[in-house]
């Protein structure tokens, strides 16, 4: 079994311990999946709201990691068209655990930190993820932004050089800063789109820009190792 293989390079054969426990955790999660596909849009946006409940009422995150888990995971094949493997769930577990986990080029470490990022970020203590460049902080806050928008946290992008975004799906919202933007400079609208093309690259897609204070104050914020 592919995943086991995973699991005993990770942890090291002796550790059967912890390989039981990934194993069990990622066999509640996978016999959650067809209980998740069959909630609407509405419905599964709104289980957010509930795990923050459970949270208020004394449940803590490993009470409910299971179930967000598997939210997260259809979350993503709805907005992204991508679907957990279940090494990238254990990924995900790890972190969540405060470990480091070690993944190849091409394994999938983005989509693995959503399960964790999102879980720990119901705890409304806001959660940062660092990344080594501006580019990669701004690509995945726009990318993997999709998923969180979805389940309804905010997120937020820090960047060098005093710029910050903050994830908006409403495109209408950043065409109208746009104009506003190249209305203050030229004194009349724009007719050409020119403030949108100047806003928008190909890895913002959904980056509106915000103050530094307001980024920040996301449930989800990306940034640099600089910051």
């Amino acid at each position: 079994m592919a995943t086991v293989k995973f699991v005993e390079k990770l942890f090291g054969d002796q550790n059967k311990k912890k390989l039981k426990t990934l194993e069990s955790d990622i066999a509640a999660i996978n016999a959650l999946e067809p209980v998740v596909q069959q909630l609407s849009d509405d419905e599964l946006r709104q289980k957010t709201e509930e795990f923050t409940g459970r949270l208020e009422s004394g449940e803590s995150l490993d009470d409910i990691k299971h179930e967000a888990f598997a939210v997260v995971r259809e979350a993503a094949r709805r907005t992204l068209g991508q679907r957990h493997y279940d090494v990238q769930l254990i990924g995900g577990l790890t972190l969540h655990e405060g470990k480091i986990a070690e993944m190849r080029t091409g394994e999938g470490k983005t989509l693995s930190a959503t399960t964790a990022v999102y879980l720990n970020a119901l705890s409304h203590k806001g959660v940062h993820i660092i990344t080594v460049n501006d580019y990669l902080a701004r690509r995945d806050a726009d990318w993997m932004g999709q998923i969180y928008h979805f389940l309804g946290l905010t997120i937020g992008c820090i960047q060098g050089q005093n710029i910050s975004y903050q994830y908006e799906a409403d495109m209408a919202a950043i065409r109208r800063q746009a104009d506003e933007v190249a209305t203050s400079e030229t004194g009349a609208p724009s007719t050409e789109g020119n403030g949108y093309e100047a806003l928008i690259a190909a890895d913002m897609q959904h980056m509106l820009t915000v103050t530094r204070q307001e980024a920040y104050a996301c449930d989800i914020t990306f940034g640099t190792n600089n910051e």
